[in-house]
């Protein structure tokens, strides 16, 4: 049984496979890494999502149409997924406590920036600037989710990851709520009270992340994780299935209450009142997708998923064309819970494919220690690369949205298009991951290692 050493806030040994000290030392370390992750990545998720609840507050006197509401949201979106990238690479440079420090510290500038513009008479041009620095919020997300993945072994990561993704993505559903009791209690005319509350926030997750984290030292030399990955066509596989499972839930995230307000004539509370309920079911049922692929297989749970999204998908279209709020309602939450569950199953195939892959390298004579680093820097650094251009989906939903109700005043082409997308996604599930045929290693249901994709 092994300790691990620590040295001002570097731990040098980690080795969570080795049962003896998991046990022992690794999951109690792991755990507290886990819960103040979550705690800002939660916070960054808000202020990623603060478009989407300001633009409720942009009544007549702002003089904002509703092509341009989309629009400031398409951008918060845009930057938020570029910002993955960076992010990404972000822990191996800094080392995980490191960054989450420095990146809850920098959710600061769109906070304060927005405490100071949020009021009728501020161009349209500004707002756009504040959309694109709250896109720092979405950046939180990839470094989180990568440095998470390094303290959990194998065996638990689809709960670890489900957690903490889940966790971040209730930032999304929290800051509507605020939102919502602002509106019910200030009216729209007082958004600054949300930057009162979350000001002080980001100062309390910044000190948590230096009080209570730590860095893993092994994590230090994978920069070389990210080119490698891309080589490799499962990254791409992977990448375009979370289009389809996270770019859903942060786009309808964004989108939810500009639809309801635009569709079926909803006021901003209205509106409101029903916009958090989508992000908090679908953020609470993500950790039941990475526990369902624990147990069943990610690919089957990822396959199954994307059928249910496309049913919900087809019953949005027939709700729209009879101008049914009910089922209309019914069947947007429902896909927001589908998307949970997808991302939780996708992310936890990223790890099982490379373990998989190290588990087949190491029984035709390559060295354990060397494949499994290997394993957890390649899932680590498409973790983030998956999460950066899955992302990307929710800029496309909401630019298909902006279009749709320019060119048809519905969202029914738009919903026309996402159904076929999701097709597409459990096709390729299929075919990729399911076959027999396709791949002789398979975990837990899930064909992974010698998949000719």
């Amino acid at each position: 049984m092994t300790t691990a050493t620590e040295r001002r806030g570097w731990i040098e040994h980690w080795d969570p496979e080795d049962e003896g000290f998991w046990a022992s030392t690794g999951r109690k370390i792991a755990n507290r890494n886990l819960w103040f992750s979550i705690l800002t990545e939660h916070i960054g998720f808000s202020i990623w999502s603060l478009m989407s609840v300001m633009v409720l507050f942009m009544g007549t006197p702002y003089h904002i149409s509703a092509g341009d509401k989309f629009l400031l949201t398409s951008a918060a979106t845009l930057v938020g997924s570029g910002m993955r990238i960076p992010y990404n690479f972000a822990v191996a440079k800094f080392g995980g406590r490191n960054w989450t420090i420095i990146s809850a510290l920098l959710l600061l500038i769109p906070t304060i920036t927005a405490a100071f513009v949020m009021k009728p008479g501020t161009s349209f041009g500004v707002f756009l600037v504040l959309a694109i620095l709250c896109g720092f919020g979405g950046g939180n997300f990839a470094s989180s989710m990568t440095n998470i993945n390094t303290f959990f072994p194998e065996k638990a990561k689809g709960m670890a990851l489900g957690l903490n993704a889940g966790g971040g993505n209730l930032g999304v559903a929290v800051v509507q709520l605020v939102g919502l009791l602002i509106i019910a209690t200030a009216g729209t005319s007082a958004p600054r009270i949300m930057l009162a509350v979350y000001i002080p926030l980001v100062v309390i997750a910044a000190a948590c992340a230096a009080l209570f984290m730590d860095n893993i030292s092994s994590v230090r030399n994978d920069r070389k994780g990210m080119r490698e990955v891309m080589k490799d066509a499962h990254c791409w596989v992977m990448s375009f299935l979370y289009i389809g499972t996270f770019g859903s839930f942060i786009g309808y995230s964004f989108a939810f209450g500009l639809v309801l307000q635009n569709q079926f004539g909803r006021t901003p509370l209205q509106a409101a009142a029903v916009t958090f309920l989508g992000p908090l079911l679908g953020s609470l049922s993500r950790p039941a997708g990475g526990w369902l692929a624990d147990r069943i297989g990610g690919g089957k749970v990822t396959f199954w998923n994307f059928v249910g999204m496309a049913v919900m998908t087809v019953l949005l279209v027939i709700a729209s064309d009879v101008k049914s709020l009910g089922l209309f309602t019914t069947a947007f939450v429902v896909l927001f819970v589908l998307t949970g569950v997808g991302n939780g199953s996708t992310y936890k195939m990223i790890p099982s494919i490379f373990k998989a892959k190290a588990r087949a390298a190491i029984a035709a004579g390559a060295d354990e220690t060397a494949e499994l680093l290997r394993a957890r820097k390649l899932s680590g650094a498409l973790i983030g690369l998956a999460g950066a251009i899955g992302a990307f989906g929710g800029v496309l939903i909401n630019v298909a949205f902006r279009q749709a109700f320019s060119a048809a005043k519905s969202g029914v082409p738009a919903f026309v298009g996402f159904l076929v997308f999701y097709g597409l996604c459990f096709v390729v599930t299929w075919v990729v991951y399911l076959r027999k045929s396709a791949a002789p290693v398979s975990e837990k249901g899930l064909a992974l290692a010698g998949a000719q994709v």
